[in-house]
């Protein structure tokens, strides 16, 4: 007699479903996405809707209603969209899901974070199988995360849906863990972004410009990264510190411009410094 067929778990199984769906920037199949998503809702019996924010960016939100609606609601927040791939570096197909003997299942999303709108999913299924809770519950699933969410969280935000969802809490994506275990992370910090416009005089590279845009970025940047040096001492001399109790700074882009080649000799050099500060 043949050995039984292993039975897969309904979850993995609409885990791989969604993985094989191809929401890879710049292109996402966002169809396939909503129809996945729209079977997910019928299938727990959970009212849906589907809200195009911007042309081609739905997002999807299904909603398991509490006792009391006035109460304010929790939001467990995902993204449908991927990153793309480099084919070449894969030893197999990022959209088939393929599952190994062990359990692992490789594909793109698996992590980031088609793994995260399932757990939401499922653990909404359990949760109707016990009480009913005292709030409501929006599952939501964002169309460009990966893209920065421009099209997407940004112009939800604005609209009157996402305000009459008078929300008390969400949860949205972490870290992946290459363990067992499920790190919880928490925004304790506020993010700062610094834009600084240096300009400078221009010329030949073979003489001492002065007034440059260089010098002054210089100085600014060794200020930054003097401070930042500091918080770094300051945190790893304390070991009653955490993250939180320190300021960060990191340095994310840096452009240089010229405002016109045409006057090379009589304009200005740009340059732009783009930091990141957690407060």
């Amino acid at each position: 007699m043949a050995p039984p067929t292993e039975i897969e778990d309904p979850a993995v199984t609409n885990f791989r479903r969604y993985l094989r769906i191809k929401t890879v920037q710049p292109n996402p199949d966002y169809d396939g996405a909503m129809e996945f998503l729209q079977e997910m809702a019928e299938d727990l019996g959970l009212p849906f809707k589907i809200i195009e924010v911007a042309p081609k960016r739905p997002v999807f939100i299904m909603t398991l209603e509490g006792e009391d609606p006035s109460l304010p609601s929790v939001m467990l927040n995902s993204h449908t969209d991927v990153v793309p791939v480099d084919i070449d570096k894969w030893c197999v197909d990022p959209f088939s899901a393929e599952k190994k003997e062990n359990g692992d299942i490789y594909a793109r999303g698996s992590q980031d974070m088609k793994c995260v709108g399932i757990q939401y999913i499922e653990a909404i299924r359990r949760l109707m199988k016990k009480e009913k809770m005292l709030r409501t519950i929006h599952l939501t699933f964002m169309p460009d995360e990966e893209i920065g969410g421009v099209l997407g969280m940004k112009l939800f935000v604005e609209t009157e849906e996402f305000k009459k969802m008078n929300l008390g809490f969400a949860l949205d994506e972490g870290l992946a863990n290459p363990t067992e275990h499920f790190t919880v992370f928490y925004g304790e910090r506020s993010p700062w972004w610094l834009k600084i416009h240096c300009s400078g005089n221009p010329g030949h590279g073979s003489r001492f410009i002065e007034n440059t845009a260089a010098e002054k970025y210089r100085k600014i940047i060794n200020i930054f990264l003097a401070y930042r040096d500091e918080q770094e001492k300051r945190l790893k001399a304390n070991k009653g510190l955490t993250l939180g109790d320190v300021t960060s700074v990191n340095l994310t882009m840096v452009e240089v411009s010229q405002e016109n080649p045409f006057y090379y000799f009589f304009g200005f050099f740009d340059k732009y410094l783009l930091c990141r500060w957690y407060l």
